[in-house]
């Protein structure tokens, strides 16, 4: 066992101490057309705040109350409260059969996970991070993805997969890869990547709800960060389905596509855009990477007539190439110049701080790249 391993819990501590004319369009990946308003939001306002990290933790309170077939799993999910606090709590609501402990073996407690959704339960496998997770990458494709479609619709895995993913700060290339496009592009898995504290707590709970694999990707750097919450989202029943983008800036000028935290850099980014040139730019929130809101997509394409993706994976096969791809098949006759992707670089992520800055995407990046597509 490497001493990397043992120091988990140190390491991820301390990094957290940087933070920073109608159309139809084809299925496509499962993803089927819906109806979407100009702007998706809720009733009624509310001034509290809630952590990304109480969202999902409140998101796990009330499953575990709903569902007795619910139970946690994970190294440190129990006795030290998670190694980001998430799972804060429960053992001391629900008990260790329902919040439990394992050793530092993910191909062993992601197999048992597995196992147990098969016989009927509802585990939710927390990742320390997803670095980790490619130790049980067997598991949760070979067998958690594709058992429903191999047993002929008959054997369903209701199982989430969950933890940080993507890079966090000062814990170098093995801890701060993107597996977003690796997952998605695997048939029976479901991908979502929260933003904001609604979009963690919501799509947590429609994840756990699910009777398929979900793959719940959260980022390290967002857990501590506040975001108002509606009164609506407050409540125990509200989940966010899968499919269906947010947009949570409108604009006319420019359509950004983006997930994660690139939300939050985009948003900034289409500030400086409004004030240093007077671009107006739409910023959607994917929230659900597969399956995809492609209408979402073109529809605000068609308004804009320019796009741009944004996200912190690699630039080949990532989701953003995806799409870029996906606009050109459905909405070519709309975009007025080539769309462009913002991703970070083809790297393994440095250690040293200004190198990692330069392999993700920054805010001034964003600008650049949208007053470069758009010639201002």
């Amino acid at each position: 066992m490497s001493a990397s391993r043992l120091l988990r819990p140190t390491s991820r501590l301390l990094s957290q101490v940087r933070s920073s004319p109608k159309f139809v369009i084809p299925v496509f990946n499962n993803v089927t057309p819906l109806s979407l308003p100009k702007i998706r939001g809720y009733a009624s306002e509310s001034k509290q705040t809630f952590t990304v990290r109480d969202a999902l933790n409140e998101a796990l309170a009330e499953e575990l109350e709903l569902d007795d077939k619910v139970f946690l799993l994970g190294e440190e999910v129990a006795q030290y409260n998670g190694a980001y606090k998430v799972s804060k709590g429960l053992l001391d609501r629900f008990g260790p059969k329902r919040v439990i402990d394992t050793p530092i073996t993910e191909s062993g407690f992601c197999g048992l996970a597995v196992g147990a959704a098969l016989a009927g339960l509802h585990p939710v496998c927390e990742f320390m991070t997803f670095n980790f997770a490619m130790q049980a990458i067997d598991q949760i494709i070979n067998s958690g993805a594709k058992t429903h479609y191999m047993s002929g619709g008959i054997q369903p895995c209701p199982i989430v997969f969950r933890g940080p993913n993507g890079f966090a700060a000062g814990v170098a290339a093995q801890h701060s890869q993107d597996f977003t496009a690796w997952y998605g592009s695997i048939p029976g898995l479901k991908v979502v990547a929260p933003w904001s504290a609604e979009d963690a707590k919501g799509l947590l709970k429609a994840a756990i709800r699910d009777p398929n694999p979900v793959v719940v990707l959260e980022n390290e750097l967002l857990y501590g960060q506040a975001f108002p919450m509606s009164a609506e989202a407050q409540k125990n029943d509200f989940v966010l389905p899968f499919g269906k983008a947010k947009i949570e800036r409108p604009g006319k000028d420019l359509t950004i596509v983006t997930l994660s935290r690139c939300v939050g850099q985009s948003l900034e980014a289409a500030e400086q855009l409004k004030k240093n040139y007077g671009v107006d730019a739409e910023v959607i929130n994917l929230r659900s990477i597969k399956p995809m809101d492609v209408e979402a997509i073109i529809k605000s394409v068609k308004k804009t007539g320019a796009l741009m993706a944004v996200e912190s994976g690699y630039p080949a096969f990532g989701v953003g190439a995806e799409i870029l791809a996906l606009a050109v098949e459905f909405g070519f006759d709309y975009l007025q110049a080539p769309p462009v992707r913002v991703t970070g670089a083809e790297v393994p992520t440095p250690y040293a701080q200004k190198l990692e800055e330069m392999s993700f995407p920054q805010i001034d990046t964003i600008v650049n790249y949208a007053a470069k597509l758009l010639r201002v």
